[in-house]
């Protein structure tokens, strides 16, 4: 979970009271956070950095606060004490409204289509007539980066710029353009950069170099422009210094560029929202609601949740509106949340419940803990691999065509090893075998996983089917030791040797396997898998250096 440090007196001004460190530990408890740390910037930094680093630091008590990952509006100190404020009834919900500049029309920012080769989607909001003081202005460009971290993921997703309306002038224009072809003066510099430069430029600089990949080999990077020409951002690397914000700004222009427009509107709405109270007309911007249906006796709950809720007089149903602050709530049960929270936990009363169940263990994994038993104590060790793997482990290296395999790709890989949901459980233990090949011989893994196959029959398109794997590595093929492992395994599953209702092997032909020295496993007249002595070109690509026998079988038929 995300955790918000604030400092404790000016939470408690802004709170309006002084609290315990008990009572505010407390508090935060019925409100559904919790209070982490009680602390100061001079003792986390003799304790990151050392006595002498600490030295100067200041003193003042911080209260870390941690916050669920999916509450922005709880990410700066005006969220976290409108919220609480609300929650305990000494401060009235606030609904967010859109007003329209008293002189003139509502500035535009127009995108051009050269943008969908970079960076599509851009929101933009004004926020007139506000108030900084030094704490705001500092909590504004905390919650800016905040926000950076959490749901923009690090400015991949949205990237936040914040501008002096008085310094520019509308309509303005998100477009791209290559490299070469911008340049401005970026905040705190002296001299104007092309963006090929500053690229170049921020590669040492300890805080902007994280961002650079975001767009850096991209043949157009993403420029805000105002109506002269004087560029407002090189999004999301830097902003220009000709519209940076001060103490004396009064109107704030917020843009977000994104590639993820749901968000940018979330992380917009976070911006205006926290510090419209500052407005000399306070929370005046945009409002979006929905309703949904909940008993009338929670109304009030919901409404201490900043949810502001009414009867509708029809029957049960009451009307929920839904702040721009509170994105989180995506369904009913996440109101029925707050309503249980805002109700107290502590306070629902124990009952018993009015039907009894059993619990009872899901048969596969019950004959599959059964299973990893008994194969441990037949010699064997059990490895636990990923379930995603390269194209080349399930189909080059094992003698086969990717298309043969009825693997699930990833769309978006992140890297080549995680690029197909494995079809065989094979490749996983030749790997680790790979990986421990200094250990003493012979090795003998198992391992008992889902492996996933398309499968048209399936609303997803695919389906797990579990599977059992086993190898032997050693100077010597060791056939008859995994022939004896399938044996042992259809003794423990109750399988008779014969044809017909039991099972038997018989030859077969595959590419993983040695010509001559594969077998098909028939159980009730069904193929449920494949045992033989690896090919050696197979042992080669998982570069292994002697010969290995291997067993695999789908295990769902003997439930």
């Amino acid at each position: 979970m995300p955790t918000v440090g604030v400092k404790r007196d000016l939470l408690f001004k802004a709170l309006g009271r002084t609290y315990t460190d008990e009572e505010f530990d407390e508090l935060c408890f019925e409100f559904g956070l919790e209070l982490d740390e009680i602390t100061s910037e001079k003792e986390i930094i003799s304790r990151e950095q050392g006595d002498s680093k600490a030295s100067g630091a200041s003193d003042i008590i911080l209260y870390k606060i941690d916050v669920p990952a999916n509450r922005y509006d709880l990410l700066c100190l005006e969220g976290l004490v409108r919220g609480l404020q609300v929650f305990k009834n000494k401060l009235e919900a606030p609904r967010y409204r859109r007003v329209s500049p008293i002189s003139g029309e509502p500035q535009k920012l127009i995108i051009t289509k050269a943008t969908a080769a970079v960076r599509p989607h851009a929101v933009a909001a004004v926020l007139r007539n506000i108030t900084f003081t030094q704490e705001r202005y500092d909590s504004f460009i905390e919650l800016q980066e905040k926000l950076h971290q959490n749901i923009c993921r690090k400015r991949s997703l949205v990237a936040i710029g914040t501008h002096d309306l008085d310094t520019i002038s509308g309509p303005f224009t998100y477009t791209a353009k290559p490299p070469g072809d911008i340049c401005f003066k970026p905040l705190n510099q002296t001299k104007e950069y092309t963006a090929t430069q500053l690229m170049s430029l921020y590669k040492t600089d300890s805080h902007l170099r994280h961002y650079l990949h975001i767009i850096e080999d991209k043949p157009v990077y993403p420029v805000i422009y105002d109506s002269n020409g004087i560029v407002l951002s090189m999004p999301p690397i830097i902003n220009g210094d000709h519209s940076k914000i001060s103490l004396k700004t009064k109107n704030v222009f917020i843009e977000c560029t994104a590639t993820d427009v749901t968000k940018a509107k979330i992380v917009l709405d976070m911006m205006v929202t926290m510090f419209s109270e500052y407005c000399s007309q306070p929370f005046t911007l945009t409002i979006t609601g929905i309703s949904c249906q909940h008993f009338k006796k929670i109304a009030q709950l919901l409404t201490r949740m900043c949810l502001r809720s009414q009867a509708t007089g029809v029957g049960d149903e009451i009307e929920v509106e839904i702040p721009p602050t509170r994105s989180d709530v995506i369904h009913a049960c996440d109101i029925m949340e707050d309503a249980a929270i805002a109700y107290g936990f502590n306070n629902i009363t124990r009952t018993t419940p009015r039907t009894y169940t059993v619990a009872n263990q899901f048969p596969l994994n019950k004959l599959t803990e059964l299973l990893r038993q008994d194969l441990a104590a037949a010699g064997f060790t059990e490895a636990l691999n990923f379930a995603l793997c390269s194209q080349e482990d399930i189909a080059d290296k094992l003698g086969k065509k990717i298309s043969e395999t009825k693997a699930a790709h990833i769309s978006n890989p992140k890297t080549a090893e995680f690029q197909v949901a494995r079809t065989t459980l094979l490749p996983g233990l030749l790997k680790t075998i790979a990986a421990n090949r200094k250990m003493p011989l012979p090795l003998k893994l198992f391992e008992i996983s889902d492996v996933v196959l398309k499968d048209e029959t399936k609303d997803v398109g695919a389906s797990n089917s579990r599977r059992f794997c086993a190898v032997y590595y050693n100077k010597s093929p060791g056939f008859e030791v995994i022939h004896g492992l399938l044996d042992r395994t259809m003794q423990l599953l109750e399988v008779q040797p014969a044809c017909g209702e039991g099972y038997h092997i018989q030859a077969a032909d595959d590419s993983t396997f040695f010509p001559g020295r594969c077998a098909e496993i028939f159980v009730r007249g069904k193929s449920v898998g494949r045992l033989g002595v690896l090919h050696p070109d197979v042992i080669n690509r998982f570069e292994l250096t002697m010969p290995c026998s291997a067993l695999e079988m789908d295990i769902e038929p003997f439930l």
